[in-house]
Parts: structure tokens; sequence; C-alpha cells
């Protein structure tokens, strides 16, 4: 089996940034697609100017993250079927667990346990390290240098992402809501990294236990965990139901870990 460092690699300019990625095979017809995400350090969390932010978003802290790899999109329908059907590691998979069933929609109604299970699975397969991004290197990733309420600015338009339109966020634009998900890169708009749909659509699941602010924070990057198993779950991003202030780049929910929900999906981290 191949490693990164042995990967093909692929690169094209957009917005002055040189973007390093590489399709992870599946089959002949079915790839996982990763974006090189570099080091660096950033300040997580949001300002107490920011419209709408919350204070579980604080206090802001700065935070330093090694080199990681994260998928452009959430995992499409397709890709859990497949990985479903490879031997199991710790749980049964749902082969066909979506509401909206598309091949290349992203997968939903799927647990926090079920997602881990998916990274178990398709690590055994190509040996490398996949997992579920922390919650840092969610917030890192999606604000791609950005120190702005969304990664394409102060505002967000039904045109950059499927999202509840029917409310304004900062004076943005108002426009009907779609009731349903998207195709991973409905909207063609990717940011500084070149990750697609980090705002809207689906919630995204993190490794981190909920907590309720950053207090003692970890500054490293790494998953913020407790001793109790079963404490809920992060999820980051916002979904096509929520409005527009909760997808923002600093917006964070808590989640039961079992819960199978048709407006919560994940995107997968693959580390050296």
């Amino acid at each position: 089996m191949s490693t990164l460092s042995e990967r093909p690699n692929v690169s094209y300019e957009r917005r002055q940034e040189t973007i390093h990625f590489f399709a992870e095979v599946l089959d002949n017809n079915l790839t996982v697609e990763l974006v090189q995400i570099p080091a660096g350090s950033f300040t997580m969390g949001s300002p107490r100017t920011e419209p709408e932010r919350k204070d579980s978003e604080g206090p802001q802290h700065e935070v330093q993250l090694d080199e990681f790899f994260m998928g452009q999109y959430p995992i499409t329908q397709a890709q859990w079927r497949f990985v479903a059907e490879l031997p199991q590691v710790k749980q049964p998979l749902e082969a066909n667990p979506s509401r909206f069933r598309k091949d290349n929609h992203p997968v939903e109604q799927v647990s926090w346990y079920d997602a881990v299970e998916f990274c178990k699975r398709l690590s055994a397969y190509t040996g490398r390290q996949y997992d579920l991004p922390t919650e840092a290197e969610w917030e890192y990733a999606c604000r791609a240098g950005t120190t702005t309420p969304f990664h394409f600015g102060e505002t967000i338009a039904p045109d950059l992402a499927n999202y509840q339109a029917t409310e304004a966020y900062n004076n943005g634009p108002t426009s009907g809501q779609r009731r349903k998900t998207t195709p991973v890169d409905h909207f063609g708009i990717a940011n500084a990294f070149g990750l697609c749909d980090m705002h809207g659509n689906l919630w995204e699941w993190c490794q981190d236990h909920w907590h309720n602010n950053y207090e003692r924070a970890p500054t490293n990057g790494q998953a913020w965990l407790t001793a109790y198993k079963n404490a809920k779950r992060v999820i980051r991003g916002g979904a096509r139901n929520c409005f527009p202030g909760q997808c923002r780049s600093a917006s964070r929910v808590e989640n039961a870990a079992d819960s199978r929900s048709y407006v919560i999906g994940f995107r997968v981290v693959c580390r050296h």
C-alpha cells in the first residue's frame, strides 16, 4: 500500500493559493478527494462583535496545528455505500441510511459512532489513518486564513450555500428554502484551501466532546475529550434548515453521539 508521500500530486491555482490534493481510489469509478491543509496557527472562536455570536464560541484563543489532509467534500452516499460493504471493525453499518437518496449527495442519518466506524473501515482498506476532524481542525480548515463570519466574507447568500435563506445575515440577501440536500460541490465554491460545502447543507461531526465554552481548551489542535464516554459531540457548519447565523465558521452545536439525523453528515481527515 502506498503512503501519503507516494501519492500522485495535482496542484491548481485558486485565489493566489497553490492547492495540493490527492484522490484515494476506492474502485475504478469512485474516489475520495482530499486537500492538503498546511500547518499553521489561527484564532479559534468568534469576537464579541460578530453578529449572532454565542457565548460557546469564546473565549477566542490561538491554536497551532500540524499539516493534515481533509476531504474536499462531505462523504457522499456512493462513498458511504462502498465502505459500508467492507469488513466490519466494531459495528455494522447500514448501506443506504440517507433520507435524500442520491449517490452524489452527502450521506446523512449517520451517528457519530457510524462515522467513526466508516473511518476505521476506510483506514483498514487503504492502510492510511482516517478519522473525523477535531473541532479545531474543522474551524481552521473552514476559515482558510479568514477572520470573517464566513470564509467568503461578512455575509452569506443562497447562491453560495444551502441554508434557510428566508432570513438575512448582516444585511445579506434572502430567498426561499430548498428543503433538501444539494449534491456535493453544487455551488462550485471553494475556500482558499480548496474545500467545498463548509457552510450549510449538512452539519458535520467532529471528534470532540461538547464543552460549553473554550475555557481551558487545547491549543495544539487535538480533540478535546472528557472521561465521560457518552458525552455529546460537536457538530459544525450548519445545515440546509439552519438560519445563516448557525452556518458561520465559528458556530458550534452539541448533539448526542448516537443520534442519526437527516441534517448531519461528516467529512474525513487523513494524517501522516
